[in-house]
């Protein structure tokens, strides 16, 4: 009996695990009533996925890894059309003008989403002729 009880506790608990840690699309993300996580690449030219969609009131950590090169990651506190003097809507554990991606590395940016909106982000490290175009958004619904 004690056995029964035992491998039901552990079959219910690896089960919410399951849940709890399997995002959609197979990727393993640590997200809780907390913190999202999201795991971005920065390679020649583009990031990925894009667009980003978090959640409104979430502290989020992006997770970002150059896989071909060094990058760089820079994203407004405003919102795109908000005026420039406006409350950010992003408020940054550590803001930077600039993250640099060290090819290989994982960079971490935390960030307490606060107001709904589309928040453009670039690449600020020159990185070959396509450099310009290497966009994504971030949108807090």
């Amino acid at each position: 009996m004690m056995r029964s009880s035992t491998l039901h506790m552990l079959r219910t608990f690896a089960f919410l695990c399951l849940v709890v840690f399997c995002q959609p699309g197979g990727r393993i993300s640590a997200q809780n009533q907390d913190t999202q996580v999201i795991e971005l690449t920065a390679k020649k030219y583009e990031y990925s996925p894009v667009p980003v969609h978090v959640k409104r009131g979430m502290k989020v950590q992006l997770k970002i890894t150059a896989t071909d090169h060094d990058h760089g990651f820079k994203i407004a506190a405003i919102p795109d059309g908000a005026a420039q003097s406006g409350t950010p809507g992003l408020v940054f554990a550590s803001a930077q003008d600039c993250w640099q991606l060290k090819k290989g590395e994982t960079t971490t940016i935390e960030f307490l989403a606060q107001t709904p909106g589309t928040y453009t982000f670039r690449c600020c490290h020159i990185c070959g002729p396509g450099h310009r175009g290497m966009k994504g958004a971030l949108i807090v619904d």
